[in-house]
């Protein structure tokens, strides 16, 4: 009887530490939210807010196109993102939702179509040219330390005007080495719009494919449609598998027009992301493309994605509650 007393004595005072040391987090955790709360307060912070993927193809000295950029054009975009407090995620962290950047900056997806060797050319020891983008892009990343010297590259075929497979090789794992994103892009850019299911599962994982094949440490989290165009079921962009070849991607981006939705909104479409392409307001580019839409977030700063700088939390102002993803739950930090 004395042994059961002392046993029941002790699991009271286990019950009572037990539940002093809940009560002790539970007081912990709510001081911790309301502090995160007044820090995402005082950014400004909204991660439901748009960010814009930019879509670059060339960059080249003699435009052929619209969609080229000279080396001057392309640096000094990534200049003014720069000053105006962006910084680079790439296409898998956005998807994911894993956007870690400081408090009060902005994210922005720097997306490069194609694979052209104007996007990336090695010297005889490994280091990018300096007027390609991505030795651009390290450029200005030494100016200001904050930019993140990251992108997407969406790879085909003709990849980086590379023609053995020791040579593409040697590309894709620079990329990857450095920090880069690689995206499946099909392999012959073949337009998917109309196609049957086999043959839009066949360029996509042909197009894996080609990537694995080279690299097998290359994880390829998303795919980026020729000409923009979606199959006629959009799943088969973002999961099928043939001829033993099998794709499953978080998100598929489209060929232009808007800023993209934040992935933690009920806006949020994997298998149709807008893009923005890169021009000046010409023409059409007028309100659609990169300069008037990074005009456009520059006017309107409460529409843009802005980070309260914590990666486990989703911030913005209460008012914005009814636009959050089902998904966002306990990490949700309305202010």
């Amino acid at each position: 009887m004395a042994l059961a007393a002392c046993q029941s004595n002790e699991s009271q005072t286990n019950t009572a530490a037990k539940a002093a040391h809940a009560k002790a987090a539970a007081i912990s955790a709510e001081l911790t939210r309301k502090a995160n709360m007044v820090a995402a307060a005082k950014v400004r912070a909204n991660e439901l807010g748009s960010i814009p993927v930019i879509m670059y193809h060339r960059i080249t000295d003699k435009p052929g196109g619209t969609d080229d950029r000279t080396p001057a054009q392309f640096r000094a975009e990534l200049e003014r993102l720069a000053s105006e407090n962006y910084v680079p995620i790439t296409a898998a962290e956005y998807v994911s939702g894993k956007i870690d950047i400081p408090a009060g900056t902005h994210p922005v997806v720097l997306t490069f179509d194609d694979s052209s060797p104007s996007q990336l050319t090695l010297d005889a020891m490994g280091t990018p040219q300096p007027n390609t983008a991505v030795g651009i892009l390290l450029d200005v990343s030494k100016k200001h330390p904050g930019f993140r010297p990251v992108g997407t590259f969406y790879v085909i075929r003709d990849m980086f005007g590379k023609f053995t497979p020791e040579e593409r090789a040697q590309v894709l794992g620079w990329l990857r080495e450095n920090g880069f994103d690689i995206g499946n892009h099909t392999r012959d850019h073949l337009n998917l719009l109309g196609k049957s299911q086999k043959e839009v599962t066949e360029q996509i994982a042909a197009g894996q494919k080609l990537i694995s094949d080279l690299d097998k440490k290359v994880q390829v989290h998303t795919l980026a449609l020729p000409y923009g165009n979606q199959p006629r079921n959009k799943q088969w962009a973002l999961h099928g598998s043939a001829n033993g070849v099998r794709y499953d991607y978080q998100g598929v981006f489209l060929a232009g027009y808007t800023p993209a939705p934040s992935p933690f909104t009920k806006e949020f479409d994997p298998v149709g992301i807008p893009r923005i392409r890169a021009m000046d307001k010409k023409g059409d580019c007028v309100k659609f493309c990169s300069t008037a839409w990074l005009d456009e977030l520059k006017a309107h700063p409460d529409e843009r994605y802005t980070s309260d700088g914590n990666p486990t939390t989703v911030a913005f102002p209460k008012f914005k509650a009814p636009f959050v993803a089902k998904n966002v739950t306990t990490n949700a930090l309305p202010y």
